[in-house]
C-alpha cells in the first residue's frame, strides 16, 4: 500500500482508542515516582524484546557485527534487552516530564534534574550565534526528545525535521508537546528547500541522521557500509553552515543525564562537492558512533540500520 495512505489504514474508531490510551497513559505516568516509571518501562521493555522476535533478531544481528570479537552472545543479549528497555523509558520520560517545559519556573526544575546539560549546552549556543545557525545532529541514543527543550530554554531558534504520525490525533497530541518549546516542525519527505530557507535565515536545525534510507550514500558504521542520508552534509556544504553532534544519555544509576555537544564540522575548500559531502557525513558518523559505543545500551539497535535495496538509487542522481 502507498506510503500515502498509511492513515487510512486505520479506522477511526482505533485511532481514537491510541489516542485515549497514550492520553492516560501521560496523564498517569507524569504523578509516578521516576522509580516507578523505570520499572513499568523495564517490564514493557523486556515484553518488546521477547514477543517482537524481529525486532529482537535485528537487535542482536546488529550488536553482534558491530562488538564482534569484543563482546560475547550473553553480553549481546543484555545490550539488546537494555536497548529496549531503553527505548520504552524514553518516551516515558518524556510523558513525565512534559508538563515542566511550558512554564519557565518549571524548566528550572527541570533543569536541576538534568544536572549539567544546560551549562554544556552553551557550547551549542555559541556555535549558533557564531554561525548565524548550523546543523544539529543526534542519533537515537538517550533521550533525544529532551534536546530539542533544552535548545528552547537556552534560546536556540531552531526547525526539526518529522516523519508524520499515522494516527492524526496522537500526532496532534504528541507534536503540540514538541511544539510547545517554541520549536518548529516540518515534514521529513521533500524537506530540504524549506531547510535551506530556515538556515538562510539564521535559524539552526535539528536531525536524526542514523537511519537507513534508499536515497542515501554508503558509509562504515561500526566496520560496515550502511546507507546514510548526506542531507546534513549537502546543507552544510551549500550554506556553509557548520554541523554539530549532540546527544542525552542518562547517566548509570542515576536520575541525571550526560551531555555531548562536538566540535563543529566545518565544511571547507573543495573542488569535488560530492567528495566533501562524503568526508562531511564521513566524519558526521564516526563522531555519533563514537557516543553510541559509550552507551551502547540506550541506542536504538532494533532499527534495521544496514538494510540492502533492491534498485538503489543514487544520492547524487
Amino acid at each position: 500500500m502507498p506510503k500515502k495512505n498509511r492513515r487510512k489504514t486505520k479506522s477511526r474508531s482505533v485511532k481514537c482508542l491510541e489516542f485515549v490510551i497514550v492520553y492516560l497513559l501521560i496523564s498517569i505516568t507524569r504523578f509516578l515516582p521516576l522509580k516507578i516509571v523505570k520499572i513499568i518501562s523495564n517490564f514493557l521493555g523486556d515484553l518488546f524484546f521477547y514477543f517482537s522476535s524481529k525486532r529482537r533478531n535485528i537487535a542482536i544481528e546488529n550488536l553482534r557485527h558491530a562488538f564482534k570479537d569484543k563482546k560475547n552472545d550473553p553480553e549481546i543479549q543484555d545490550i539488546a534487552r537494555e536497548s529496549c528497555r531503553s527505548l520504552v523509558l524514553t518516551y516515558l520520560e518524556i510523558m513525565k516530564y512534559r508538563h515542566l517545559f511550558t512554564e519557565q519556573g518549571d524548566m528550572n526544575s527541570f533543569r536541576q534534574k538534568t544536572g549539567n546539560i544546560t551549562e554544556l549546552f552553551m557550547k551549542a549556543k555559541k556555535i549558533h550565534d557564531e554561525s548565524g545557525g548550523c546543523i544539529f545532529v543526534t542519533p537515537h541514543i538517550g533521550n533525544w526528545e529532551i534536546i530539542s527543550h533544552v535548545f528552547s530554554f537556552i534560546e536556540i531558534p531552531m526547525v526539526m525535521v518529522a516523519r508524520p504520525l499515522d494516527n492524526e490525533y496522537l500526532e496532534k497530541l504528541l507534536y503540540a508537546d514538541r511544539t510547545s518549546s517554541g520549536q518548529m516542525l516540518i515534514p521529513k519527505k521533500n524537506a530540504l528547500f524549506t531547510l535551506r530557507k530556515t538556515l538562510k535565515n539564521g535559524l539552526s536545525i535539528g536531525m536524526l541522521p542514523d537511519q537507513s534510507t534508499m536515497k542515501g550514500i554508503l558509509i562504515n558504521f561500526f566496520g560496515r557500509p550502511a546507507t546514510t542520508t548526506p542531507v546534513p552534509a549537502i546543507l552544510a556544504t551549500s550554506c556553509k553552515k557548520p554541523i554539530v553532534i549532540v546527544a542525552c544519555c542518562r547517566k548509570q544509576d542515576s536520575a541525571q543525564y550526560e551531555g555531548f555537544v562536538s566540535d563543529p564540522i566545518f565544511p571547507g575548500e573543495y573542488h569535488d562537492k560530492k567528495a566533501e559531502i562524503v568526508r562531511i557525513t564521513e566524519e558526521m558518523t564516526r563522531q555519533m558512533e563514537s557516543i553510541i559505543r559509550k552507551y551502547p545500551e540506550q541506542y536504538l539497535w532494533t532499527h534495521n540500520r544496514w538494510k540492502t535495496y533492491k534498485g538503489k538509487k543514487s544520492a547524487f542522481s
